[in-house]
């Protein structure tokens, strides 16, 4: 603990954002660059020595936030970075990406603002890569084994890393055209840079990771093909299967799912389009959905200059404390959360028909209504109770030429004859692939990690997943393994 008293004399700040006129003009991320270095170590410095640190058990990764906290305090980054990277193989990505669960679990939060743990965890990343401290670390000897990670998203790319720093030879395998999963495609350039994640493919193919790109296990290489080739296979698809809007006027031309719209928005960021197909510009849009996914559509669609842009949140306005009866400390509440979209939103009055940051709290769609064309022209909307009963006389219309669906996913995709069905896997009630305390599946060697076997979750489940399906495998192939299990297959987060 370097200062005892800097919890009660240091106030919480967090990294600065960049105006709003000058972010929305450009897609790079919303921070201020270099903004965090100034008041980073003072705010380390409100770490607590609180005996028993809750931040360790409400994130996944178990990551020693203390320890990196008082290393910073001291300038020392060298020896924090190597403390981060002990728990989290991509601490820059959780830092970016992860709504910060271990803030809602720090002892400090009991009765004042929490740490701020996620800022702090991504400066040591970045000053780790600004002064060359991240290093490939190619095993010193092979196995002789070899393990195909099926998926390239953050619990695959976490499960190859382990994999072949354990010194098996190891093959990623991605249907899209680069890696990435949804990090690549899903994930805005104004969250995340995309040199983040080159930068740690590059350390991953260093290392020796071999990256097949556009190929589709069970289209373009069979399962069967796959499996004689490895000795193990770990099956880290995601869950992609996305949720649908089952209201009339469904099958207007102009409603389409946020996954069908991110993507071509990223694409156009990379150089392969001029312009996105489904651009948000000179449109009405109207986001059905209150989640991340949603405010990466909002984010995206204020970029691409749209002409409104609406987000709906079926659920009533969180509340702005913990509610400690309800979700009591250290269980992550719902609270009221100012994203940088919806504060741009906000700024710029992209919303006029919603609420000051451009969400509809408590509304629920009725049905989608269109021209004589067969495109959408309006979403109709009730608001709802806490039952998601409608409310008399609340119905309304919104305008509307483009409508998102952001309503989360159901699991791995399942086309038929693709790689669920030549594999026989077994799938569970909620669309999960089913497995074991050990991430196996019943095929022997075969392995399933991140939200294809725990469902739709967030970044630092996915890669505390990849690490422990790892240590899985490597006890499989050798009968023991030193690498790390942070987790097991079906532990689950805090919940009251």
């Amino acid at each position: 603990m370097a200062d005892p008293k800097g919890f009660l004399t240091t106030p919480r700040r967090e990294a600065p954002r960049r105006p709003v006129e000058e972010r929305v003009a450009d897609w790079d991320e919303v921070y201020v660059p270099g903004g965090l270095l100034p008041i980073v170590t003072a705010q380390a410095d409100r770490c607590m020595d609180c005996g028993v640190p809750f931040c360790h058990a409400a994130c996944p990764l178990g990551n020693l936030v203390p320890e990196w906290n008082e290393l910073v305090s001291r300038d020392d980054w060298r020896a924090a970075s190597e403390r981060l990277h002990a728990t989290n193989n991509f601490p820059e990505f959780t830092g970016r990406l992860c709504p910060a669960p271990c803030e809602a679990g720090c002892v400090l939060a009991i009765d004042q603002p929490a740490v701020t743990i996620k800022n702090v965890e991504v400066a040591i990343a970045d000053r780790a890569w600004q002064d060359g401290l991240v290093a490939a670390r190619p095993p010193e000897r092979l196995s002789g084994r070899r393990v195909a990670v099926v998926g390239s998203g953050p619990a695959g790319l976490a499960a190859a890393q382990q994999l072949v720093r354990a010194g098996h030879t190891v093959a990623v395998y991605e249907r899209d055209d680069r890696p990435g999963g949804l990090l690549r495609y899903g994930i805005p350039e104004f969250k995340m840079e995309k040199r983040h994640l080159e930068r740690r493919i590059g350390q991953l193919t260093d290392e020796g990771v071999l990256f097949h790109t556009s190929a589709e296990i069970g289209r373009d290489r069979t399962a069967a093909e796959l499996r004689a080739r490895y000795d193990a296979v770990v099956l880290a698809v995601g869950a992609t299967a996305w949720r649908d809007l089952d209201v009339p006027g469904r099958e207007l031309t102009g409603v389409h799912q946020a996954m069908e719209y991110l993507p071509p928005a990223n694409r156009v960021r990379a150089g392969d389009l001029d312009v996105s197909p489904l651009s948000a510009a000179g449109r009405h849009v109207v986001i059905v959905g209150g989640g991340d996914t949603g405010a990466d559509c909002l984010g995206t669609a204020v970029r691409e200059g749209a002409r409104s842009v609406t987000q709906l949140d079926i659920y009533g306005r969180p509340g702005d404390l913990r509610d400690e009866d309800a979700e009591p400390w250290p269980t992550y509440p719902r609270l009221y959360r100012l994203s940088p979209a919806h504060e741009e939103a906000a700024a710029l009055r992209s919303a006029p028909a919603a609420d000051a940051d451009a969400r509809l709290f408590a509304a629920s769609t009725l049905r989608l209504t269109g021209d004589a064309h067969g495109h959408v022209r309006e979403l109709h909307l009730v608001e709802v109770d806490a039952a998601r009963r409608p409310r008399a006389g609340t119905e309304r219309a919104l305008p509307a030429d483009l409508v998102l669906l952001a309503l989360g996913f159901t699991g791995p995709e399942r086309p038929a004859g693709g790689l669920v069905d030549q594999l026989g896997l077994d799938v569970t009630e909620r669309g999960a692939l089913a497995r074991d305390a050990e991430f196996g599946t019943a095929l022997p060697g075969v392995f399933v990690a991140g939200d294809a076997g725990r469902g739709q979750s967030l970044v630092v489940w996915a890669i505390a997943e990849g690490r422990a399906a790892a240590a899985a495998v490597d006890r499989w192939l050798t009968g023991s393994t030193q690498l790390p299990a942070p987790i097991a297959a079906h532990d689950r987060p805090m919940t009251p």
